[in-house]
């Protein structure tokens, strides 16, 4: 695809904000529909859609497999935290009220904490099915 310089020029203009439509669905999760697994298609499809315009090694530099095997652990690790944290503070496994002196104020630090998990989580995994399957070798009989 190096030789298509309009498709080129289009993707990097629409990814930016590709990946700023993702931080608002992010962010405005605890209000609306969305949240962070629709964040994470999106922020794994904006990397994908590079991947499709500029190739699949320039992708892998900008993301390289260790980014993505580190962020399915980070993800979890997260989304686990935030559920032993309120287990530590002396509520149940996901209580967020506990993340905070006001507890509508820890549900929502412990809800965005959780989505966030699930955004690295959900991109990470998106982005290792794509490496995988983009990535295999076509060995196809004559």
């Amino acid at each position: 695809m190096r030789d298509f310089f309009v498709l080129r020029v289009i993707a990097k203009l629409l990814i930016p904000f590709m990946l700023l439509f993702a931080l608002y669905v992010q962010f405005h999760g605890d209000f609306g529909p969305g949240g962070g697994f629709q964040a994470g298609v999106m922020c794994a499809a904006a990397v994908i859609f590079y991947a499709l315009i500029f190739g699949l090694p320039a992708a892998r530099a900008l993301v390289p497999d260790a980014v993505v095997e580190s962020m399915l652990a980070v993800g979890v690790l997260i989304y686990a935290g935030v559920g032993v944290a309120g287990l530590l503070l002396g509520g149940n496994f996901l209580d967020y009220f506990v993340l905070a002196a006001d507890p509508v104020a820890g549900q929502h630090r412990g809800i965005f904490l959780v989505e966030v998990g699930v955004l690295v989580t959900v991109s990470a995994v998106m982005l290792k099915i794509f490496y995988m399957f983009a990535g295999r070798s076509r060995n196809t009989p004559d």
